[in-house]
C-alpha cells in the first residue's frame, strides 16, 4: 500500500481526492487526509475503505513529523506560508512532495539538499501557476524545436463567471479567495516588457491601464498586469524576447469601476478603522468622503469620483449596496479591505446553481525562416457543479496527476522545481485534455504588440 498524505482540505482538495481514490484500487493507493478541523477532512474521505481522516495541527511539531514520515508522498495544499515546515520535514524524511504555490525564497534554499537525496519538489502546479506554464511551454519548445525565435509572449488567466450565470452588472462574482481579489495588486509595481521597452504600472494606475483580448465564442475581455511578468524571462528562457506580458482576466468594464474603490482606499489593508463592527455600510462608504452638513452620501461620491448619475458605474454601486444605513459591518477591529470583502461577498457569492469558469489566453510571436508568425493559444474551462467548479479542476487534477506520476518514477528529475519541462508537461496536458481541460490554438499574422492599432512605443 502506498500512502500519500494530503495536508489540507480546501475548495480545490475535492477534486484531487476524487481522481486519486478513482485510481486508488489499480495504483494500490491509501489516502490520509489531514486538516486542523477534523470534519473538514471526514467531509472529504466519505467511507471510502482507501481514504482515512485525520486532524492535524501544522504547527505541533512531533504530530506533522509523524504524519510525514509515514507518507510516501506529500501534497500540501495548505496557505502558501505554511509550506515550508512541512517540506523541510519532507527533506528530513526523504519524501517527494507537491504542492500548488509559488515557490518562495525558503523553497528555493532547499533546491540543492533535495536534489543530494534525490527528490522532486514539484510547485506551482495548478492553474495559475501551474496550466499556464505547462501549456506555455510546450508551445515554447515546440517553436525553439522548429528553429524558430520567440519574439513575444502574452499570458492572461481568470476565474470568472460562467455565462449562464453571469447575474450582475460587474459581471463578476467570487470564485476563489475573496481576499486575494480584494488585495489584488498591492505590495508593488506591475513589470513587463513591450516591443523592448521596460514598462511599471503603480497600484494607483493599475486599473486603468487595460488593453482586450478576444476570446472566441465568449468575446471581448479586459486584461490587467500582474505584479512581475519580468521573472519569467530566465523560467522560460525567454531572455531575448521583445514582449512579455502577464496578467489577470475580468469582463470589460470591471476594472474601471474597481478603481473607484482603489482611489477611495476602500481595498487598503494596512490599518485598522475605528469603531468598524458598529458601522452600516453606509458609514463605511463616509468614512472616505469629505465632510459636509448639507451633501449626502451619495451625492459627495458622484462629485469626488466626477460620476454622472445615468452612468453604469453609479448602478454598479447601487447594485452592492454601499450606501445602506441599516446593514452592518459587525466586524470588530479590521481593515478597509476586510469590511469591502464582507461588502462584496453578500452580492458575489456563487448560488448553488451557478457555476464557474477558467479562461486562460496564450499569445506567442516569433520567427522562423525569415517570417514572423503568431499563434494564439485558449482555454475555457466551466465547472460543473459546486464542489466540481471549473477553479478545483484547473487547480486539484494538476497536482493529482503530477502527484502519481511522481509516485510512479514517470516524473523524476530531482529538486524544487516548477512544471516547465517535457518530462512533467507531456505527460500532465494529454491527461487533462481527457478530462475537457484542453487548449485551441490558431495562427494568426504576426501584428507585434499593438492591442489597439496605435503608433509609437
Amino acid at each position: 500500500m502506498r500512502k500519500i498524505l494530503i495536508v489540507g482540505a480546501g475548495k480545490s482538495t475535492s477534486v484531487l481526492i476524487e481522481y486519486l481514490l478513482k485510481k486508488s484500487d489499480s495504483e494500490n493507493l491509501q489516502l490520509q487526509i489531514a486538516d486542523l478541523v477534523l470534519e473538514n477532512a471526514s467531509k472529504l474521505a466519505g467511507d471510502h475503505p482507501r481514504a482515512k481522516a485525520m486532524a492535524l495541527d501544522i504547527f505541533k511539531k512531533e504530530e506533522r513529523q509523524a504524519a510525514v514520515q509515514e507518507a510516501d508522498l506529500v501534497i500540501s495544499m495548505l496557505p502558501a506560508r505554511f509550506h515550508i515546515e512541512v517540506a523541510k520535514d519532507c527533506l528530513n524524511y526523504g519524501k517527494n512532495m507537491v504542492t500548488a504555490s509559488y515557490v518562495s525564497d525558503e523553497m528555493q534554499e532547499l533546491d540543492e539538499e533535495v536534489k543530494k537525496k534525490g527528490l522532486v519538489f514539484m510547485n506551482e502546479i495548478g492553474v495559475d501557476p501551474g496550466i499556464d506554464h505547462m501549456s506555455a511551454m510546450q508551445v515554447i519548445d515546440r517553436i525553439r524545436a522548429k528553429g524558430g525565435k520567440m519574439l513575444l509572449f502574452e499570458s492572461f488567466t481568470g476565474g470568472l463567471v460562467a455565462p449562464e450565470s453571469d447575474t450582475n452588472l460587474w459581471n463578476y462574482k467570487f470564485t476563489w479567495n475573496p481576499r486575494n481579489v480584494v488585495v489584488a495588486g498591492q505590495g508593488g509595481v506591475a513589470k513587463f516588457l513591450q516591443e523592448g521597452k521596460f514598462k511599471y504600472i503603480p497600484y494607483n494606475r493599475l486599473f486603468r491601464r487595460t488593453e482586450f483580448i478576444e476570446v472566441k465564442g465568449y468575446g471581448k475581455f479586459e486584461v490587467y498586469a500582474n505584479r512581475n511578468s519580468l521573472k519569467y524571462k530566465s523560467v522560460y528562457g525567454l531572455d531575448d524576447v521583445l514582449t512579455l506580458y502577464r496578467g489577470t482576466i475580468r469582463r470589460v468594464g470591471f476594472s474601471r469601476a474597481w478603481n473607484m474603490f482603489v482611489q477611495l482606499g476602500m481595498t487598503d489593508d494596512s490599518y485598522i478603522m475605528e469603531n468598524s463592527a458598529d458601522m452600516s455600510y453606509r458609514d463605511f462608504t463616509n468614512s472616505f468622503l469629505p465632510y459636509s452638513p448639507t451633501d449626502s452620501v451619495e451625492l459627495k461620491f458622484r462629485h469626488n469620483l466626477k460620476i454622472d448619475q445615468d452612468d453604469i458605474m453609479w448602478d454598479k454601486l447601487l447594485e452592492l449596496d454601499i450606501f445602506n444605513p441599516k446593514k452592518k459591518v459587525g466586524l470588530k477591529n479590521v481593515t478597509p479591505a476586510e469590511i469591502l470583502q464582507k461588502i462584496l461577498m453578500d452580492k458575489w457569492t456563487l448560488s448553488e446553481e451557478d457555476k464557474d469558469m477558467i479562461v486562460m489566453y496564450h499569445k506567442f510571436g516569433y520567427e522562423l525562416d525569415g517570417e514572423k508568425k503568431q499563434i494564439d493559444a485558449t482555454m475555457v474551462h466551466i465547472g460543473q457543479d459546486q464542489i466540481r467548479t471549473a477553479m478545483a479542476r484547473t487547480v486539484g487534477l494538476p497536482v493529482a496527476i503530477a502527484a502519481l506520476k511522481i509516485l510512479n518514477g514517470t516524473i523524476s528529475t530531482p529538486g524544487v522545481q516548477l512544471p516547465i519541462t517535457k518530462e512533467v508537461y507531456d505527460p500532465i496536458l494529454k491527461e487533462l485534455a481527457g478530462n475537457g481541460i484542453v487548449f485551441k490554438e490558431e495562427e494568426k499574422e504576426y501584428l507585434g504588440y499593438n492591442p489597439f492599432g496605435e503608433v509609437g512605443n
